[in-house]
């Protein structure tokens, strides 16, 4: 009886490890306030004011600006995975005034897949002692002028 009592305690203890972990990341959408943002009519500082700073802005001209929000799940230990993504681009025509406003969703999610232990390169497959030891007797070998023949003095040839 004290066995059994002792396995539904350690399994009532661990249970909670095996539920899933939700997290939120970033900007949290509020529709109306995106809604109320229209192409022509707002501006950045009007932007800035209505939705906040954005997540982040265009690297090379500032012309855009990206509002990313994410949710994740995770089981235990195991690599969290997207389940809702969000980013809202509001674009900037050259007088910083909305000229468009469009949104992505979990499509724009990449899904990387390394491949095993080792980086694939291009030419000879060498092991560790090849690389370790391969260059013995190698140094120096092949022809090289410096000591040659010492009969030879170099400018006015052999005597």
């Amino acid at each position: 009886m004290r066995a059994a009592t002792i396995i539904v305690v350690a399994a009532l203890v661990a249970l909670p490890a095996c539920s899933r972990i939700q997290q939120n990341q970033g900007y949290i959408v509020d529709e109306s306030l995106v809604a109320a943002i229209q192409p022509g009519v707002d501006n950045k500082d009007s932007v800035a004011k209505t939705l906040g700073r954005p997540t982040f802005a265009s690297e090379f001209d500032g012309n855009s600006w990206y509002y990313v929000s994410r949710n994740t799940t995770q089981l235990a230990f195991a690599a969290p995975k997207a389940k809702t993504q969000s980013i809202i681009r509001v674009q900037f025509d050259a007088k910083n005034n909305v000229s468009a406003i469009d949104r992505r969703g979990l499509e724009q999610v990449a899904s990387i897949d390394p491949e095993s232990d080792k980086t694939p390169t291009l030419g000879r497959d060498k092991s560790l002692l090849e690389d370790l030891f391969g260059n013995i007797g190698a140094v120096g070998a092949g022809g090289s002028s410096a000591g040659g023949d010492p009969s030879n003095t170099g400018r006015d040839g052999p005597r």
